[in-house]
Formats: structure tokens, C-alpha cells, sequence
């Protein structure tokens, strides 16, 4: 059995984390750069998700 234990955000905890606007967070959802789920009516995005697109960006910086 797995466990898995992982922070989940919403969109305006992720607006706030990446300081962008609700239509720029819901086109990186999706286009599938940001990872989310659906949970009932509610859209939630794991923290290690909005970390990875962090690090791909900074990458594609580099």
C-alpha cells in the first residue's frame, strides 16, 4: 500500500505563490505545464506541482 500525502493548493493560493492572474494560472492548467486535479467542483494543484513548473521555468531561463 502507498501513501501519499501531498499539499494540495487552489487556484488563488497558486496565483499568489507564482504571483500571476486566475486566467494565466487556468492556461497553464490547461495546457498541462501545471498539473491539477478535480476534486467535486473544486480544482486543486499539488504544491510538488507548482515546485517542478518553478524549476522547468528556471531551467528554460538558464
Amino acid at each position: 500500500m502507498t501513501t501519499v500525502t501531498a499539499e494540495l493548493l487552489t487556484v488563488p493560493e497558486v496565483m499568489a505563490r507564482l504571483k500571476l492572474g486566475r486566467s494565466t494560472v487556468y492556461d497553464l492548467i490547461r495546457s498541462r505545464r501545471l498539473t491539477s486535479i478535480t476534486i467535486g467542483r473544486s480544482r486543486r494543484v499539488p504544491a510538488d506541482a507548482v515546485r517542478e513548473f518553478i524549476t522547468c521555468e528556471i531551467k528554460k531561463a538558464a
